[in-house]
């Protein structure tokens, strides 16, 4: 553990800290949104299981790194004051209930720019991809399911164990794409005994934010239709489960689940609200717009990011 600096440190637990408050909701806020009865304690347990197989066996896989391959294309060189910076911005803007892309503003302080226009372009294609296919999916949906009407006494169990089991595995894959945007700090093979203390972190900071449940990030999920339903919410789960899954095996590039995710959630309000009625598009279109200008604000400061690093350079 000796060889770890205080800048490695310093960027690891304030990526950590920032991923878990500000990205982490991606994946379960949903699940938190639906299971507001649920003591939270009960949830800490399950995702904190889920969470410790994820940087364990990634640890195992793939020779004592938890970065699952993403990091592959950016060599680690060192961390430097400059670089502990993006997390820091990434805490600001995330007290203010900015759902900004942590692939952006932590790997824009590492990565070249040839890199970081992959990651930008994989990025932007998830966006739309998510979106067509929310919209499509929904549309059809939208005439099947009626979160209006109370889900049958016998199938409650089963609804609420697909609910648990696919947020799972969303979980799982979620952190195989996210957890590169904080192991960018650490050396790429770590010993056991950081590997622990790296789990508590984790384990600590999600029991935190379970506890809150979901802080100010949370309000980008409540604030669209039935999300606090848990046949709705299991649905957003699984379509996104299934997306970040079949891009993370397309290639070893990190891409912003940020992007992804909000591009699901902007599919999904358009086609409720254009089944429903004309008008409902209109005024959906002011929220969706809100939603696509903080990613612009977060794609805004991992640039100012990387100039910052060019000139600290030097």
């Amino acid at each position: 553990m000796s060889d770890i600096s205080l800048w490695m440190w310093t960027g690891f637990l304030l990526a950590a800290y920032s991923v878990i408050a500000n990205d982490s909701i991606q994946t379960l806020g949903t699940w938190i949104a639906s299971n507001k009865k649920v003591n939270w304690k009960i949830m800490w347990g399950f995702a904190g299981s889920v969470l410790l197989f994820a940087i364990w066996y990634g640890w195992y896989a793939y020779d004592g790194s938890i970065s699952y391959g993403r990091l592959n294309k950016i060599p680690f060189d060192g961390v430097e004051w400059y670089q502990a910076l993006a997390p820091a911005v990434l805490l600001v803007l995330t007290r203010f209930g900015i759902p900004v892309s942590t692939s952006f503003l932590v790997l824009s302080a590492f990565a070249s720019t040839v890199v970081l226009e992959k990651v930008l372009m994989k990025s932007m294609m998830g966006y739309c991809v998510a979106g067509v296919a929310a919209y499509v999916i929904w549309i059809m949906l939208t005439r099947l399911l009626d979160e209006g009407k109370p889900i049958k006494e016998s199938n409650k169990i089963k609804w609420r164990v697909a609910q648990w089991v696919t947020t799972a595995f969303l979980w799982w894959t979620w952190l195989s794409h996210d957890m590169a945007n904080i192991a960018v700090f650490l050396p790429r093979q770590l010993s056991v005994d950081v590997m622990i203390v790296i789990s508590l972190v984790f384990v600590v900071g999600l029991g935190w934010m379970l506890q809150k449940r979901g802080g100010k990030i949370q309000q980008i999920v409540l604030e669209k239709k039935n999300t606090k339903y848990v046949r709705s919410a299991t649905l957003i789960d699984l379509f996104y489960f299934v997306i970040l899954y079949i891009f993370k095996e397309v290639n070893d590039i990190p891409m912003s689940t940020t992007w992804v995710f909000v591009g699901l959630l902007t599919g999904r309000e358009l086609a409720i609200a254009s089944f429903r009625h004309k008008d409902s598009v209109k005024k959906v279109f002011p929220m969706v717009s809100k939603d696509f200008l903080k990613l612009m604000v977060g794609l805004a400061a991992s640039l100012l990011i990387v100039l910052i690093v060019q000139y600290a350079k030097g």
